[in-house]
Order: C-alpha cells, then structure tokens, then sequence
C-alpha cells in the first residue's frame, strides 16, 4: 500500500513590520521558532524552516532542526514553501505529495491539529485544506489581523476577508449576538498537494491578494474549492509583543 509522504514546511521571516525578530524571540527560554519546529516534529517527521535570514537559519540548525534557504523576494509565505519544497527536495533526494504550511508565530500548535490537517488528504478528491475556528467574542470579529471566511453547506470556503464576514446588516453586533451567530475565522494553517501548491505559485498574483495579503487567489482564479476542519479549541498564535 502506498504511504502518502508529508512535508512540514515553517515560512520564518526576520523583517516583521508588527515585530521584527519574531522567530527568534524567546518563548519560556527558546527562540519562538524551536517552539514551532518541536510541535511539528511531533506530528510530522518530515519537517523543515523555510527562511530567508541567516541568523534564524543558523539558529534551527544549532538547535538541531532542518533550515532551507529562500528568496528574499517573495510575496507571500506560500511563494516561500514552494521554493522551500523544491530546495528540500534536491537536496534531500526525495520527493513528497503533500505540503503543510505552518506558521512560524503559533508556538502553542498541538500536533493533533496538524496531524488532522494531514488526514484530510487520505480523501483524493482533496487539493488544498485549512483549518478554521469560531469567533470568540466581538473584539476578534473585527481585528484585521485575525482573518475571517465564509463556507458553504459542504464547508468548502467561499472567501476571506479581514473584515468581518457575513455583513451584518440592520443588527447591532453585540457580544451575545457574535456569540450566537456561526462567524468563523481562518487560523492559517494549509495543507496543500505538491502540484496544487505548485499551481498557485505559478499564477500572477492577484489583486484581490495584493490588496488584502491573505491568500486570495485561489478564489480569483477560481481553484478548486478548500476543504474545512474544524476546530473549536483554543488556539494562539503571537502577532505582536503581548507575552
């Protein structure tokens, strides 16, 4: 029986507008970024740091983690996990099916998480994945740097925003009402077929995606739709110093 092979790829930039140095800030005494490769090994053997600053790649490798490389220009940390998974693959001699892109600022991610990511591509129907959780409360409805999506009855994603989603009109947006009313935000993670991810790295970038910085061309050009997980736990990630 053929085993599909999984590749954990973690995008890790230095230049952050919001908090430059993130990956490697401390985390209860590691860099923010072995707190991340740890997680992920415990669900994906296959795991490697996708960078394109040599002081984070020098830090994974010198806490034993696998680092590759990467362009300095790319526009989005998928461009970064294609680049990544074809330098991976040179240089290590294999090749993978299936791509997990994990963000370098959730140092909290539980390996069941991505481990339910990856299960999702035993359906062969499935070229793409994410998962989502629901909107807690009114102040994460309207954070813009807490993405929101909309699904369809097969939980297939509709679109993203970073404005809040479904529009609620002639409604007072109340504590009580978010908390009864299905809002759902996207926690950035994707899974991705190898060719899929291949696709959409190929395709001109969008000015839907340009525009908004969330992965959007996948609706402009009219992929095939994401399959949905979901995730009702807490889930954390840094974006800023608040720890």
């Amino acid at each position: 029986m053929y085993i599909m092979k999984i590749l954990a790829l973690i995008p890790a930039r230095y230049g952050s507008s919001r908090f430059p140095g993130k990956p490697l800030a401390l985390v209860h005494g590691k860099p923010m970024i072995q707190r991340v490769y740890e997680q992920t090994v415990k669900a994906f053997p296959n795991a490697c740091v996708a960078t394109d600053d040599q002081r984070i790649y020098d830090a994974v490798t010198a806490f034993g983690g696998k680092a590759v490389m990467t362009s300095t220009s790319h526009n989005s940390g998928t461009d970064r996990c294609y680049e990544a998974l074809c330098n991976y693959e040179k240089e290590s001699g294999e090749t993978f099916d299936v791509v997990i892109n994990v963000q370098g600022d959730e140092p909290y991610i539980r390996p069941e998480q991505l481990m339910q990511l990856g299960q999702c591509f035993e359906d062969p129907s499935v070229e793409l994945a994410t998962l989502v959780k629901r909107v807690k409360d009114k102040e994460e409805l309207f954070n813009p740097n807490s993405p929101k999506v909309i699904l369809n009855k097969k939980n297939d994603a509709i679109y993203f925003s970073r404005t809040p989603i479904p529009f609620s009109r002639d409604v007072d947006v109340t504590e009580q009402y978010v908390k009864e009313t299905p809002f759902y935000r996207h926690i950035g993670l994707y899974g991705y077929r190898a060719a899929t991810l291949a696709a959409i790295c190929a395709l001109p970038q969008s000015f839907l995606e340009k525009t908004a910085s969330i992965l959007l061309n996948i609706f402009y050009y009219q992929l095939k739709s994401l399959l949905y997980i979901f995730d009702f736990r807490q889930f954390e990630n840094i974006s800023c110093l608040d720890f």
